[in-house]
């Protein structure tokens, strides 16, 4: 029963920002080629909501954020990327540590 719910949550969630998502674009507002990392935050947010320890929908939501600030700002996300990787890595180092932390 759990997973119906959390089915519906998601399907909920996405179909109601696809209908802004279009509605944004027939206005003339906001193109909808550029607007499908809206549905990556939608999909982590919904699984955050599910599940806040999910780091699945964590990392979702996150990506969706970066490539929404790349459509926005224009970010070159190569020039970036040689810093991306080496925080990733202190991140998950950091949350495995806290994580056996924990766990003792």
């Amino acid at each position: 029963m759990a997973d119906r719910k959390r089915h519906v949550l998601t399907g909920g969630l996405i179909l109601i920002t696809l209908g802004v998502l279009i509605f944004l674009h027939m206005s003339g507002y906001y193109s909808f080629s550029k607007s499908w990392p809206f549905l990556l935050i939608v999909i982590g947010i919904s699984t955050i909501i599910q599940s806040a320890k999910d780091i699945g929908g964590w990392f979702i939501a996150v990506v969706g954020i970066i490539f929404v600030f790349i459509e926005i700002y224009g970010l070159e996300i190569y020039k970036l990327s040689k810093y991306i990787l080496p925080a990733l890595l202190i991140l998950v180092g950091i949350h495995l540590l806290i994580k056996r932390r924990k766990h003792d």
